[in-house]
């Protein structure tokens, strides 16, 4: 873990609100003077952009083949944008991480969570956020966020999403000091709110 910059992850289900709790965050911390880099994964540099056109709206990929893309994302991902950012002391947010692929390649594919977290630790030479924040919804007030269009992961059937939410739910009950587990179906900005109340006692804001 680097000691220069502060790492922060946003992590939950399809249609949990994730990408608007980023937003918010980014125009606070902005506010506050912070140097801030938002990306998102899959994606988040030309190799990943790639890489999540493939993983997301590709034909058919086996469920370790899908395990194995996110990794290679990752692992791009760290070393082009993450680990500099954090290095010149900038604030990084990202829309997903690990635990994403945990939850969906290793509890929604029956992978393994704990096979999977080990390739992603690797894959991102154990770089942990400071932060996750979990946007926790149910599965299906998410798909109908999302109305009628679905990549190829959000037209996974509601067993799959919930068994999702339940992996998410899990890693942040195992690790409380790292989480902030918010209610997605609450107002938008009384999440934002509880959002930024965490990084002022963290010193972050």
């Amino acid at each position: 873990m680097t000691d220069s910059g502060y790492f922060i992850a946003f992590e939950g289900g399809d249609g949990a609100g994730k990408s608007t709790q980023v937003r918010h965050l980014v125009a606070a911390l902005e506010e506050a003077g912070r140097e801030v880099v938002v990306t998102r994964q899959p994606g988040g540099t030309t190799l990943g952009s790639a890489l999540r056109d493939l993983v997301l709206h590709g034909e058919h990929i086996t469920p370790r083949a899908e395990a194995l893309i996110f990794a290679a994302d990752k692992a791009q991902h760290v070393q082009e944008v993450i680990l500099p950012s954090l290095a010149r002391a900038a604030v990084v947010v990202t829309d997903r991480y690990t635990d994403s692929s945990v939850a969906y390649q290793g509890a929604g594919r029956s992978l393994g969570a704990d096979e999977v977290a080990h390739l992603q630790s690797w894959a991102v030479g154990g770089l942990t956020p400071h932060l996750t924040v979990l946007v926790d919804v149910d599965p299906g007030e998410g798909r109908r966020r999302r109305g009628g269009t679905h990549d190829r992961m959000e037209s996974e059937a509601d067993a799959f999403h919930a068994a999702v939410r339940e992996h998410f739910l899990a890693m942040a009950k195992g690790a409380p000091e790292r989480y902030l587990v918010v209610d997605g179906s609450a107002p938008a900005l009384e999440i934002a709110a509880q959002v930024r109340q965490r990084l002022v006692r963290e010193g972050v804001l």
